[in-house]
């Protein structure tokens, strides 16, 4: 059973890593193990307390990014309507990608979820697959276009990066929102493989990251709703009032986040993060192997 205290931390710590190119899933199999907790991961109060911190996330994004998504939603009805998509009309090809992008991930976290998460959970490994995430990251940054360094050095506006994230190549943004589904082996961050390609196809730092925020929008809220029967359930009766703790804890961290990143990526790179992973990685890797 997750305490107030536990509950707190761990809904703090989901909101910033799940936005944070760190991976959230990752961090929430290491630190309880670190710090002791003695929590079973794969009881269902656990798994049931990361939909709603997961939930709230979504719901923050959704809000942070409402005036895009209202725009979205008039393009995606307009080239409904109009059986085209206007040359011009940033926001239906801005819609399109997200659906484009959102479609694999989906299916692929409904299909394989269980299977790579039983595989894949334990601390010791997910600390492995952290180190990768990190390189992973390192590896964007060195690969990246001419292009995409040379934007990272002009701030754009709002509209501007929406422009340019309508740019894309569809089979682009398929290949952006199929590697999202990289976070479902805990280590690998779902934000950090989203920008990652988004870099590799020639977005700047600040727009991959914009990117990656509407991406994740739809994904995780998805993935929240269809399992937030499981919190209404009799057996989770005594468990509610910690799981809205921890949902808010994590709403209120992602907003921040969000707000952060967003600004932290108007003029620098992923390189902080990877260096983050690689050691912290490290680091938990021979804790958990001293640990036992």
């Amino acid at each position: 059973m997750i305490n107030m205290i536990q509950a707190i931390v761990m809904g703090l710590l989901q909101g910033i890593t799940e936005l944070f190119p760190i991976s959230s899933l990752g961090h929430s199999v290491i630190l309880p193990k670190l710090f002791g907790w003695g929590l079973d991961q794969k009881a269902p109060e656990f798994l049931n307390f990361l939909i709603a911190t997961h939930l709230a996330t979504a719901i923050v994004l959704f809000f942070f990014f409402l005036r895009d998504w209202i725009e979205i939603a008039k393009g995606l009805g307009r080239s409904i309507r109009d059986r085209k998509i206007a040359p011009s009309d940033t926001y239906a090809k801005l819609g399109w990608l997200l659906v484009v992008g959102t479609v694999p991930a989906g299916i692929i976290g409904l299909v394989l979820e269980k299977p790579i998460r039983n595989l894949f959970g334990s601390p010791l490994i997910a600390a492995a697959f952290l180190v990768l995430n990190g390189l992973i990251l390192f590896a964007a940054e060195r690969l990246r276009t001419r292009d995409s360094r040379r934007a990272a050095a002009e701030p754009a506006t709002a509209t501007a990066s929406d422009a340019e994230i309508a740019t894309l190549p569809w089979k682009r943004a398929l290949a952006i929102g199929t590697a999202q589904a990289a976070a479902l082996i805990p280590g690998i961050s779902r934000s950090g493989s989203s920008m990652a390609g988004g870099l590799l196809s020639g977005l700047n730092n600040e727009n991959a990251a914009r990117f990656s925020f509407l991406l994740a929008t739809p994904i995780i809220g998805a993935a929240a709703v269809l399992k937030l029967p499981e919190l209404f359930t009799p057996a989770m009766a005594d468990e509610r009032g910690v799981f809205l703790v921890g949902a808010l804890c994590a709403g209120v961290a992602a907003w921040f986040a969000t707000k952060f990143l967003l600004r932290f990526f108007e003029t620098r790179t992923l390189t902080p993060f990877a260096i983050y992973s690689v050691v912290g990685g490290a680091i938990y890797f021979i804790l958990m192997l001293v640990m036992g």
